[in-house]
């Protein structure tokens, strides 16, 4: 993806809490599309290889969450982070990370992630199909700014992480928030 393109329409199905469903499991089935999460909004959106992973749990949720704050004093409206996970898999990251300020999108049959040409084999970590590692400005629906790990390809050796950082996307947005003002 290249600034200035728009983003491919998708339909995401994400489980959302419905306090009319009595039981343990209080959730339904909730269609979202791209247009739901992006339509007039600026927002961030990274994806990552996998919840649960290890640098994706330790560095980049984490950093992204703990800076949603000064995101938004950056012209902000949310933050995305996706995965090639399903809804199930997602919501309980966000729970097991005590997540309340980044929202989690899944991408649980790859669809998002291979139209914008982030899809990747990792069978040599036994994990399948999974995205590459990128973060995103979006606004309403078009990229603004896009940040892509380098070395994209399949069964790649190493996790690189740095381009996709929140630290990264903050340096962006100090250095043009006179331009989107």
């Amino acid at each position: 993806m290249q600034p200035g393109s728009k983003l491919p329409q998708v339909t995401f199905r994400t489980r959302v809490r419905d306090e009319s469903i009595e039981g343990p499991n209080p959730f339904r089935w909730q269609d979202m599309t791209t247009e739901d999460y992006f339509a007039g909004k600026r927002v961030i959106l990274f994806s990552l290889p996998g919840a649960f992973t290890p640098t994706c749990s330790t560095y980049q949720l984490p950093g992204f969450e703990n800076n949603a704050e000064a995101f938004a004093g950056l012209g902000i409206d949310e933050i995305y982070c996706m995965s090639v996970n399903d809804s199930f898999v997602m919501n309980q990251w966000a729970k097991a990370q005590g997540i309340e300020n980044v929202k989690v999108i899944p991408d649980g049959s790859a669809e998002f992630t291979r139209r914008v040409g982030m899809l990747v084999n990792k069978d040599n970590l036994g994990f399948g199909m999974r995205s590459w590692r990128y973060a995103a400005i979006i606004n309403d629906g078009v990229v603004e700014a896009w940040f892509e790990e380098p070395g994209i390809c399949d069964n790649h050796g190493e996790d690189p992480y740095g381009e996709s950082s929140p630290e990264n996307l903050m340096k962006y947005l100090e250095e043009n928030k006179e331009a989107v003002a």
